[in-house]
């Protein structure tokens, strides 16, 4: 008679589970959400090339990007599920959670060099200066901005006290602190697409209109990436709280997504400082 550990193949659930089926606790959901976002830039890249010669339409750039993004949504539900939801009070908890924490310190080192780049290339074009018909004209210290650094801000602090009630204990205050959390963060975006529809639509300030808006909406465009996929994280666990899965001793994930969030946090004031504050500083004296 096969015994249990030969029916899940000798390796941990859920992996066996998984499409394509990995093993022990290999997942192909990283490599899925990774293609997903390299389509991301690739329908970018492409539209934006489309916008100056007619070596592709920008509809095709637009297409690969809508597409892109739906794989790498998908793509991070799956790694979602397969890491936190199945199984969850069958399994053990990853030596105590210190696997997972260990991976979302290396993803978080990964995305400390991709913002870097990033940067690095805003501190390139920043170098030479620009004239003011490169900035949008409404300007970009604007009451959206004050108040997306306040809700962020704000949650950054809504995060961190609702851990701390759920290590005290506390389930109900620890709900209500992770919702409002979840609510800032939804917020935020909401204020983000604003920004971005006032720009593009009514002033036609957009990623082609110069080598300042190329760094604007790259930056703060793969910033509002990490701040939706952290509202989306901020979903599930708040689903997960409502239904009694988390306690003072089981909260691997809770743990985890703060870290992220704080992360995000703190590189919304460094982008806060360096493009938006930094784009007007000085710009009275550009060559151009």
């Amino acid at each position: 008679m096969a015994t249990e550990e030969s029916e899940d193949h000798g390796h941990f659930l859920p992996a066996v589970r998984d499409w394509p089926r990995g093993y022990g606790e290999a997942s192909w959901w990283p490599f899925f959400t990774a293609l997903g976002l390299l389509v991301v830039y690739t329908g970018a890249s492409l539209y934006v090339i489309g916008q100056g010669t007619d070596m592709v339409a920008p509809t095709v750039g637009v297409g690969l990007f809508v597409a892109g993004w739906v794989v790498s949504i998908v793509g991070m539900l799956g790694w979602i599920y397969q890491a936190f939801i199945v199984d969850f009070w069958n399994r053990g908890s990853h030596n105590g959670g210190a696997s997972l924490r260990l991976g979302m310190l290396l993803f978080l080192g990964t995305d400390i060099a991709t913002f870097g780049a990033g940067f690095v290339y805003y501190f390139f074009i920043r170098t030479g200066g620009w004239h003011t018909e490169y900035l949008p004209e409404s300007g970009l210290l604007t009451s959206v901005l004050v108040i997306n650094t306040v809700l962020l801000v704000v949650s950054s602090f809504t995060i961190h006290w609702a851990e701390g009630q759920l290590q005290k204990g506390n389930h109900q205050r620890f709900i209500q602190g992770l919702i409002v959390t979840f609510l800032l963060g939804a917020a935020f975006v909401a204020g983000q697409i604003y920004e971005y529809s006032e720009f593009i639509l009514h002033e036609g300030f957009t990623i082609t209109s110069g080598i300042f808006a190329s760094g604007f909406f790259g930056l703060t465009g793969l910033h509002g990436m990490h701040v939706s996929f952290g509202v989306i994280l901020l979903g599930v666990l708040a689903v997960r709280s409502l239904r009694g899965q988390y306690d003072e001793d089981r909260h691997v994930s809770v743990t985890t997504v703060s870290w992220y969030w704080h992360f995000v946090d703190a590189v919304w004031l460094f982008l806060v400082a360096v493009v938006y504050i930094g784009s007007v500083l000085g710009t009275e004296f550009s060559p151009f």
